[in-house]
């Protein structure tokens, strides 16, 4: 009977490592949905409420099915798109957070989709219309128009009705669209009967050298009349919250409140144990169990004190909930995320410092992979006391020993991070062949690249070297050692 080996060969440990790179890598700014980055200014005028029908509307115009982030059964996360600018909640209560959805222009990762462009009003639900209805038309006024193959272009004249006895009436109900160059009616387009044909409530109107005529008969039709009652009445209803499905969205309100508490404590337990290196899982993950692990115990202390962890353990116990948000996949996304965001800040510390010297190791790990250690030493410049600064940035898997292959995966793993060698003003390494070489090592490669980067041995491996030394020259050091290392 053959052996079965009961341990990884090499070929599936290296897959495994680079399916773990990959998610890495497309996790890269992730945690910015849930924490802001200083450096962003957020609009004053755009209040929560706004922000919330923002995240409706996309789920309208962009991807019609919610997308899950939280799932515990999801091995690969990597398909979903980190840079969605949404506020959303998942049928898992997950929930995102992007302060570019507050831009006026409201782009979208599936091409740039303009909410307030009427030529992109043809799948709309009830959500959106009143989303747009609250927002109000969007007058465009200071824009260069394009002319047409005539020569005749839109004009802001026809923004103003003017009547017989000389009074001048402000047309808010037509507007322009930048993306296909045509005018619609505002409340004909959102609130258009079956029977409306129009153009103006369809595809749009072009036809410049008529258009006066045209806005004229329009608005003094049956249809414009509907419409505008119904914009009318919506914007009222609005504006003393008293629509119809009030109680509706004050329940998804309160349940995106809770969710969003909810996942804030989540990360705060996360970033605890991970600053003090604790171990987050013990012999199961079930709450209210022994041995559950340091991450569930500290849940349940919250529990204890604070009521929204209190409803959210009270709906795992009940099986009102299936996605709890408490298991271990979604420990280590958080964890990579703030791996990533800590790295982030130490790339942009280097970045303001803008020259820096590299320290490079190599050393195999149990599984016997050659793993090289990249440190970057810098002058921090970001306090008030400004410091010389070391910043483990991350480890390189080496393949290839040699000078030519080290130095290749340091310039493969400067330009992942966005750092220019030719930034770099020294090198220090071990005394290996293969790193300090005259000829073919590491510092001559990159000397050749940057004959700025001055190389200096490693003053940690000299010292090494010579306590090797002392120590093999004394026969009461030898054997003080070697009790050591027997013991």
């Amino acid at each position: 009977m053959p052996k079965i080996r009961k341990y990884m060969s090499g070929f599936e440990k290296r897959k495994r490592k680079q399916r773990v790179d990959e998610l890495i890598q497309s996790q890269a700014g992730a945690l910015d949905r849930f924490i802001s980055s200083n450096k962003q200014n957020e609009s004053s005028n755009l209040n929560e409420e706004q922000e919330i029908l923002v995240n409706e509307e996309q789920e309208i115009v962009g991807n019609e099915g919610q997308e899950n982030l939280g799932n515990e059964g999801q091995e690969n996360l990597g398909n979903q798109e980190h840079k969605e600018s949404s506020e959303r909640v998942d049928e898992s209560g997950h929930e995102g957070m992007d302060n570019d959805s507050q831009n006026e222009d409201m782009s979208f990762e599936r091409g740039v989709r303009n909410i307030d462009d009427p030529s992109n009003w043809d799948k709309i639900d009830q959500k959106f219309i009143d989303f747009i209805v609250e927002r109000g038309p969007l007058k465009r006024d200071k824009v260069n128009f394009p002319m047409d193959n005539a020569g005749r272009r839109f004009s802001c004249f026809h923004y103003i009705r003017r009547l017989s006895n000389g009074e001048k009436q402000d047309r808010r109900w037509l507007v322009y669209s930048n993306a296909s160059d045509k005018v619609f009616c505002f409340c004909c387009k959102l609130f258009k009967q079956d029977e409306n044909k129009t153009m103006l409530a369809t595809s749009g109107l072009n036809d410049w050298h008529n258009l006066a005529q045209r806005l004229k008969s329009h608005e003094a039709s049956n249809e414009h009349i509907f419409g505008m009652s119904k914009w009318i009445e919506s914007e009222i209803r609005l504006r003393l919250n008293e629509t119809i499905d009030k109680s509706v969205e004050d329940q998804i309100k309160k349940e995106k409140v809770h969710w969003k508490g909810v996942l804030e404590r989540i990360i705060e337990a996360v970033k605890t144990l991970a600053k003090n290196n604790l171990a987050f899982r013990g012999d199961n993950e079930k709450i209210y169990q022994k041995n559950n692990g340091i991450f569930l115990s500290i849940i349940e202390m919250m529990a204890k004190h604070d009521p929204t962890m209190r409803e959210h353990l009270r709906r795992i116990s009940n099986g009102e909930i299936h996605y709890h948000y408490l298991g271990h996949n979604i420990q280590n996304e958080l964890i990579q995320m703030l791996a990533n965001e800590v790295k982030s800040a130490m790339i942009r510390r280097i970045k303001d410092a803008k020259y820096f010297a590299v320290i490079l190791d190599c050393t195999p790990d149990i599984s016997h992979m050659e793993q090289m250690s990249l440190v970057i030493r810098c002058v921090d410049v970001s306090t008030t006391t400004i410091q010389v600064e070391e910043f483990f940035l991350q480890f390189l898997k080496v393949e290839d020993t040699t000078g030519s292959g080290l130095f290749e995966e340091l310039e493969e793993g400067l330009v992942t991070l966005q750092l220019d060698i030719g930034d770099c003003r020294g090198q220090g390494y071990d005394n290996g062949s293969n790193m300090k070489g005259k000829r073919k090592g590491v510092q001559k490669r990159l000397l050749d690249k940057n004959p700025r980067a001055f190389y200096m041995p490693c003053g940690c491996h000299s010292l090494n070297l010579v306590l090797c030394d002392m120590a093999n020259s004394c026969n009461k050091a030898i054997s003080f050692f070697g009790v050591l290392q027997r013991i």
